[in-house]
């Protein structure tokens, strides 16, 4: 009952592609506004009503590290159907099934625009037709943490799906990634260019276990580390660069499988960030890459 009070009924999910262009998607569940800014430490996070209330900018020491208004849950695309999942409401929305929201270790019933604190914790739990969803997100030292379990009650084939988009800002020129045995020390790298023939273009399109990224205008870098993953599925590391948009990363799996009835997985990422000058920041970037293993052998 405790659950079912938390939030009042905020009106029916937009569902046409007509009527979405016209009204923004209001989610079933959530406060009335349109965003909640978080803040915890140096790291800043906006989860936005218009994106199910999926995180839609990520800051450090005040600057927005990401564009303003992407969306960043866990998007499945299904076989003749197409993408379901966060902001893709054009063929049919996400229900969410429950939101929880902590901050210090309380949990808070009515949230405001603003939160500031040492920890803040956020629980969003929904369903995409067979396919039950709980995402965490927690900011604390400094870090941000993204846990996503997915279960599947029937067998569901899939194009493909994906967790822990970033969308990181257009203004972001270089990437570096690390992991597995062929490349344990990260010395696959590169530039992204905003020329025709490098837009829309993807970068790394392996499985790594850490992939970084530099924006020179702040001399800030972030680095996002893969901490666990179910043995199944796979997960390839990728980054789309679409110029003057974003420079946006994913975690992609099940691509062309079925997902087998009774499947349960969970994903886990951390991100840390840093600052540094154009010529140091890989090195900068290896040695947070380093330290956030050991956040690996902590419960999600």
């Amino acid at each position: 009952m405790k659950f079912a009070l938390r939030y009042a009924l905020l009106g029916s999910l937009v569902c046409g592609a007509a009527v979405a262009a016209e009204v923004p998607a209001v989610p079933n569940l959530g406060p009335d506004l349109p965003a909640v800014e978080v803040r915890c430490g140096e790291v800043g996070l906006a989860l936005r009503r218009a994106s199910q209330w999926t995180p839609s900018r990520i800051d450090f020491r005040g600057i927005p590290m990401t564009t303003q208004h992407s969306a960043y849950g866990t998007v499945l695309l299904f076989p003749e159907i197409g993408f379901i999942g966060t902001g893709h409401l054009e063929n049919e929305p996400e229900p969410l099934d429950s939101l929880a929201w902590f901050l210090d270790g309380e949990e808070i019933f009515e949230p405001g625009s603003e939160l500031a604190g040492k920890r803040f914790r956020f629980v969003r739990e929904s369903t995409i037709r067979d396919f039950r969803l709980r995402c965490e997100i927690e900011v604390r030292d400094d870090l941000l943490f993204e846990t996503t379990t997915l279960r599947a009650d029937a067998d569901v084939p899939l194009q493909l799906l994906y967790h822990f988009m970033h969308a990181w800002t257009p203004t972001v020129s270089a990437w570096l990634a690390g992991g597995g045995e062929d490349d344990p020390a990260g010395s696959s790298g590169g530039t992204f260019l905003d020329t025709e023939e490098e837009a829309r273009k993807f970068h790394i399109r392996r499985r790594v276990d850490w992939v970084a990224v530099y924006e020179p205008v702040s001399g800030q870098f972030a680095v996002s580390r893969l901490l666990a993953a179910p043995e199944s599925g796979g997960h390839v590391s990728k980054i789309w660069n679409v110029p003057g948009t974003y420079r946006k990363y994913y975690l992609k799996c099940f691509e062309k499988e079925t997902v087998p009835a009774g499947f349960e997985g969970t994903w886990r990422m951390v991100t840390g960030f840093g600052a540094a000058a154009p010529e140091e920041w890989e090195d900068a970037a290896r040695d947070l890459a380093a330290e956030l293993s050991a956040h690996a052998l902590e419960e999600g």
